[in-house]
This record gives C-alpha cells, structure tokens and sequence, in this order.
C-alpha cells in the first residue's frame, strides 16, 4: 500500500489566484498532480488585493479568523479564507493581512518600477503566519514544500525558532528554487523588524550574505533538501559563479542534499487536442489541422496567408535573461531566411523599443504584441512552425514544452531545462525534437534556425519531427513522482533518528 502523505506547499503566487510567471502555474499544477496520486496536500498563498474572492468563491474558515504572528517588537492579527485551485479539489489557504498584502502587486511598485520597500517584513511575517497557521488547523504536516526567497525564512524559523516544539516534531522541509537570481536580498536593518536579534547568533549567519540578509540563502542552508527545476541547471549553478549568482558555494556546501526535479507541463491546458483557445483542434495523429491555427495567427499578424514561409513564435518575459541582446543583434541575418517572426511578451523597457524599431523596420516579417495575452499564446504555440528560446540561462523552460505538444519545432539555446528537453536534429535525427545551440552568440543562434529551415522545406523528415515532439511526455505526473520520492526519503530519516 503506498503511503499517504500530508504535504503543506507554499508559494507566494498560484494560478490562477494570483500570477507573475512560471512559479505561479507549478504551484497549480504541482499540487494537483500530487493530490491525484493520492496525497493530502494543502497549499498557502498570500491574500492579495487582486484575488476576487466571490470569482474564486473564497470562503472564512472559523478557526482561521484571528491568526497571531509576533514580528520583533510588533503582534499581527492576519486571517485565513479557503477556497479550491479550479477544476481540482486541492485546497488553499489565502492568507489575509492587509496592511502588507492589501495591494494588488505582488513584489514590485508599478509606479517605480521597483521592489516593495517591506518586502522583507512582508514574507518574513508570510512565512511566520503559514506556521501559526497550520499549527491553528491541527494538521501536522510531513513535508512542508516551500518555493522560492519568498518562503525560504520558513525552514530558517522551523531551525532556530520552532525547533522544540512538538507540532513540527515529525516534518521536514524542502526549498524548490525556480530562478536563482531572485534572492530576496535586503539591508541588515530588517533584522530587526524581523525580531531576529542577537539570541539569534547561529541563525543570522545563516541568514547574512556579505552585509545584507538573505532569504534563499536563509532557506538553502536549513531546509532539509533543496530542488530546483531540472538537472542541467542543477549543475549549472554548482559549476557556474555567474549562473549560480552568488549561492554556488552554499550549494555546493548542501551538495547532498541537491537535486534538479524538471518541472512538467499541465496538460489539461496545454494540449492541442483539447484546446479550446486555439483555431481549430489537432492531434499527432491528424496533425493537419495545425495549419488552420498558422492561417489564423498569420490574419492576426496582418501576414500574407498565400505563401509557406517558417513562421517562427516567441512568447516571453522581454527581458536580458531570455536572449532578446542576441535576436537584436541577429536580426538582419534572420529575416534573410526569409522567415516571419512574431513575439508576444512584456518586459524591459529597453527591449520594448528595440523590438518597435525591428518591427517597424521589418514590417512585412516581424509582428509584435507588447501585452499579456494568454488566448493569443496558444495561438503562437498552434500556428508557428518554430519556436525560439534564444535564452542566456533558462532554469527549466515551459514554453518548449509545449511546443513539443504543439507540434511547433523549439530552436534553443542548449542550457538548463532546454538542454534537458530538447535534442538537436543534426546530433541525433532519429531521436531529435528540435534544434539547439551552445555558444551564447549570434552566429550560432542563426546557424541554428538556418538549419531548422532547411529541415522545414524537406517536409517528409519535418513531420517525422513534428511528430516525435508531440508523442513525447513531460507531464506533471512525472515530476510529482521523484518529488514524492524525495518526501519519501526524509520521512523514512525521520523515522529511524
């Protein structure tokens, strides 16, 4: 009989609820995928003022009404509403405190541009209140998952805080980090609003990171195992000073305890078989139909529709990270495939207008939707031929993922989550699924679409292509495998200490 275990996840976003990117849709669908294997799984999020409780059909929950934090000097009444992810029965607890999460921006000030200025005070008291709150529900949990610098002062209070009380006799911690540049790295001032003072000595030089505090590093060093999101990555950040952003010897001094877990893909929202955002449905075995969603995204990118040029898709955060330097340096080059290229994403201002000029340069070959449009990324996904992922890191990557689904042929840059994912056609065409490049330059990236191209107009070995990309399985119930795995060995540790 397998065993059944009591996971408490947190994370400071969840979709739908709330969303800024990737760790948002993991957080759905990781609990999900968990909870259908049979595991009692309870997920905590903060109550932002963006979350439209009767939408969601947020309901109080009695015992949960006066939950009492204390944060340095300062006592905290937050509450606790319940609801469920959509379409599942995974359970959430929406943490409510207003004075911190009243707003609707999750981290930054949309009028800066810039981190909230209590971000520390803010997560520091999160991380504090899911403990009460938990300890409020009297439900122990085994695993307590936390994702991310938002959660990671958790593992660091149930080490030097909570660490003898009885609740928390039997649970272990595990810190999933999504991106290793995003810290949490704040002046050493919030110690004390943290409460975290000098009968602390231990736990601030977990805490401290040169003159700053740290929550990652706070959480790398006390949760019982870290993950991040796929193994190549993993070895990156050990191996890498520039990936690993400062924590590489922290994780290397937690070597044992490391592991990359590649995220999976929710496949009740990405499948062209049963997407109703798309133009018309498809599958590996009537792949015809894809070209229905081509015709469609072209009318939508005011493209000719008489002719059979590569469509080549982006759906990205417009940012440095993602290899938009290289596509601006290449671009030229690019278009000389006589190619079409159409982005969807937001980002940094700077690329904003670097990708406005590209497009009013190139009209006729590159289209441009500077917005959030989830409808029109299925759209992408379904009617590109290609789909570039140019990017300078990429800790796991969905977006090739799906495109393997779609049927839309990824051309990446081989590291991280897309050197776990894809093969490239020249290194082993019986296997392949893509099209990769290592250098990080702009002469590779285009020999890489040039010879994603010349595979395009050789339809025979093209759809033998299409089709190996979209048999393939990077679904969640995979991933929530080796993650019960690794909640299975701590639980086991527990019980023979």
């Amino acid at each position: 009989m397998k065993t059944r275990l009591r996971i408490l996840f947190l994370s400071s976003e969840v979709a739908p609820f709330a969303k800024t990117g990737g760790l948002a849709d993991v957080s759905s669908a990781l609990p999900k995928a968990l909870y259908d294997m049979g595991h009692d799984i309870r997920v905590i999020m903060p109550k932002y003022g963006c979350i439209n409780d009767r939408k969601y059909v947020l309901r109080e929950v009695i015992r949960l009404k006066r939950v009492k934090i204390k944060l340095g000097e300062n006592d905290h009444i937050a509450c606790a509403k319940s609801a469920f992810i959509p379409d599942s029965k995974v359970q959430v607890y929406f943490l409510e405190y207003k004075p911190f999460f009243g707003g609707n921006d999750l981290y930054v000030d949309p009028e800066t541009g810039t981190d909230l200025p209590d971000n520390a005070e803010r997560f520091g008291l999160f991380c504090k209140a899911a403990l009460e709150t938990i300890k409020l529900l009297h439900w122990e949990p085994q695993i307590i998952h936390c994702n991310d610098w938002q959660t990671g002062l958790v593992p660091w209070y149930l080490k030097h805080e909570f660490n003898k009380d009885p609740f928390y006799a039997n649970c272990s911690t595990v810190l999933s980090i999504h991106n290793m540049a995003y810290q949490g790295n704040f002046t050493a001032d919030n110690l004390e609003l943290l409460g975290i003072g000098d009968n602390y000595k231990d736990g601030i030089s977990d805490l401290k990171h040169h003159n700053s505090i740290n929550f990652l590093k706070a959480g790398i060093l006390t949760a019982d195992k870290i993950v991040t999101v796929s193994q190549a990555y993993a070895d990156e950040v050990l191996t890498d000073p520039e990936i690993g952003a400062g924590m590489t010897d922290y994780l290397k001094s937690r070597n044992k305890d490391f592991e990359g877990i590649l995220n999976g893909v929710d496949y009740s929202e990405w499948n062209p078989e049963t997407d109703s955002l798309i133009a018309e449905k498809y599958s590996h075995n009537k792949p015809e139909s894809k070209a229905h969603n081509k015709l469609k995204l072209l009318e939508k990118c005011n493209f000719p529709t008489n002719d059979n040029k590569p469509l080549i898709g982006m759906v990205s955060r417009l940012a440095g990270q993602k290899g938009f330097d290289l596509l601006q340096a290449a671009i030229k080059d690019i278009i000389a495939l006589d190619v079409r290229l159409v982005i969807l994403g937001l980002g940094e201002p700077a690329y904003h207008d670097a990708l406005q000029k590209i497009c009013k340069t190139f009209p006729k070959n590159v289209a441009l939707f500077l917005q959030f449009d989830n409808d029109l990324a299925h759209l992408i996904e379904a009617g590109s031929d290609m789909f570039l992922m140019p990017s300078r890191y990429e800790p796991c990557g969905l977006n090739q993922m799906y495109s393997l689904k779609y049927g839309t042929v990824p051309i990446v840059r081989s590291t991280g989550g897309l050197k776990d994912t894809i093969i490239d056609y020249d290194q082993d065409p019986e296997n392949s699924n893509g099209f990769s490049f290592t250098p990080y330059n702009k002469k590779d990236m285009v020999d890489a679409i040039k010879r994603a191209v010349a595979v395009y107009n050789d339809q025979k070995n093209w759809q033998k292509l299409i089709k190996r990309g979209m048999r393939a399985d990077y679904s969640w119930s995979v991933a929530a495998e080796k993650y019960v795995k690794t909640y299975l060995s701590l639980v086991n540790n527990k019980k023979h200490k």
